[in-house]
């Protein structure tokens, strides 16, 4: 077998390249109003470490505040029509395609992001708007005819949905523009105001996006953007003046924040370890070609990314020589840059984690095919392990990083299996041309999404998205994720019952 070693930065020198944006600083917004405070963070560069913003962060106070005026504000968007919000997120969408390379440079700064993917998901942003103003006006119920007995006779109900209420919205630093759109845009849909708390690392989007929805007609009062620690929003979870909370991020926090969130609804879209399935009918150069965008894509931040690769042993020489080249192919470096396939990971730390569980697999008897070197800063290079087993760490956790496993299987059912080998279940991803096998994986297979002649980490921004196991609870999606933000409400009506 080749070994195809993933060059260091191909790009430029890691140290110093300054990015391609105004550093300033940002206040956060409590009520729609720009706050200061006496604590100031500084956002970093996760590729050359330098400075990129100041965010002011939220104090106790103001996370009081943001939910006083969130339920004061309830009032006000409960009784917008669904044209009002309609409008508002159609204005919002707007701003945002208008200003999508100041905002997609600000990704690149903040994230680490390449260029490219940064384009493309504030390109993603604007359609999870569009989709969720689309959905406003969808918002309905339905009749239910209720005379199924003789004595019922004349009855019959409607149902609506009413929005639930305040939405605290708990945003990851791997898609920090979207993701608060997929809070955002439904929470507006539904009628419902909204406090978004963003992750540490990655704040400006955010304060960015706020301040273009309110510039679109958002009411002030229902909008609130905390940039603060973890720890200091968890009280706001336990809250009772918070209706939902909608949290994207590690399955250890979600799950801790569902256990003292109280009677509100929650949902949780969680981590993964997704597994990629190629059998051997499958058209292999293009699950080859899927393969390597699908684990090596924002340095495998993201939660359906390819991780565990499951070849059929009629194939697997095949498919692995090609996913090696492929790999080899890759730029890394400056996501800057706009060759650049693989940016840096959000932390140094980051990527140290990930190399060692890289290390511990070695140590175990694993196999390094590709990548597998120290990393340098926050770059870790795309890394193809072999000769694993399903209790290796980089296949039992989620790493979270430029890396993928590669397993041969010989029986199609074996493979599912061992793909359900695994506390997680987003979604899989099945290559076959095989509409028996096809279907065997949608019903046996143990995850949310299944995904056929396609990467698990294939996602387009108005289908249900989410996970079941430690993956989560509820999905995303605008359309559902406005019946997570409303309740059902039904109404009997008794027509004999009016009459004379």
């Amino acid at each position: 077998m080749k070994v195809y070693p993933v060059l260091k930065d191909q790009s430029s020198d890691v140290q110093g390249k300054e990015q391609e944006i105004e550093m300033k600083e940002y206040e956060l917004v409590v009520g729609g109003h720009r706050r200061q405070s006496p604590e100031i963070a500084n956002v970093y560069s996760p590729y050359s470490g330098e400075t990129v913003g100041r965010v002011c962060l939220a104090k106790r106070s103001d996370i009081d505040d943001a939910a006083e005026l969130a339920v004061r504000g309830f009032g006000i968007t409960r009784r917008l029509s669904s044209h009002a919000r309609s409008r508002i997120l159609e204005g919002l969408a707007a701003e945002v395609r208008k200003r999508s390379e100041e905002l997609a440079r600000l990704l690149v700064a903040e994230g680490g992001k390449t260029i490219s993917f940064a384009r493309s998901e504030v390109a993603r942003a604007v359609s999870t708007l569009e989709v969720s103003a689309e959905e406003a006006r969808r918002i309905g119920g339905e009749l239910i005819p209720l005379d199924w007995s003789a004595e019922n006779e004349g009855r019959f109900a409607i149902t609506r949905r009413f929005p639930v209420g305040p939405v605290l919205g708990i945003v990851p630093f791997n898609f920090p523009l979207n993701l608060a759109c997929h809070k955002l845009g439904p929470a507006i849909a539904a009628g419902n105001p909204i406090i978004l708390k963003p992750a540490t690392a990655t704040p400006l989007s955010a304060l960015f996006l706020a301040e273009m929805a309110l510039d679109a007609g958002f009411p002030p009062e229902t909008l609130s953007v905390l940039p603060c620690p973890g720890e200091r929003i968890e009280p706001l979870c336990a809250d009772d003046r918070i209706a939902l909370l909608s949290f994207t991020g590690s399955p250890e926090v979600g799950w801790h924040l569902r256990e003292i969130a109280g009677r509100k609804k929650v949902c949780l879209e969680l981590g993964g370890n997704a597994a990629a399935i190629v059998h051997g009918d499958a058209n292999v150069s293009y699950a080859a070609k899927r393969i390597v965008t699908g684990g090596f894509t924002n340095a495998g931040q993201v939660c359906i990314s390819v991780q565990r690769v499951l070849l059929h042993s009629d194939i697997y020489e095949e498919a692995l020589e090609m996913i090696l080249s492929g790999v080899g192919a890759l730029r890394c470096g400056d996501p800057s840059d706009e060759k650049t396939d693989v940016g840096p990971m959000i932390t140094a730390a980051a990527a140290e984690r990930a190399y060692r569980k890289v290390i511990e697999a070695v140590s175990s008897g694993a196999e390094v095919l590709a990548g597998g070197q120290p990393p340098v800063g926050a770059l870790f290079y795309p890394t193809v392990l072999a000769g694993t087993t399903p209790d290796m760490p980089v296949n039992r956790e989620e790493v979270f990083a430029p890396v993928i496993t590669v397993t041969a299987y010989d029986d199609f059912h074996e493979a599912v299996r061992m793909a359900n080998q695994s506390e997680f279940g987003l979604q899989v991803g099945i290559f076959t041309r095989d509409i028996g096998r096809a279907l065997y994986a949608f019903e046996h297979a143990d995850v949310g999404g299944v995904q056929v002649n396609d990467i698990p980490t294939f996602r387009v921004d108005h289908m249900p998205y989410g996970g079941v196991k430690r993956s989560g609870t509820g999905r995303e999606g605008p359309r559902y994720a406005i019946e997570e933000m409303t309740e059902l409400k039904l109404l009997g009506i008794n027509r004999p019952g009016g009459t004379e």
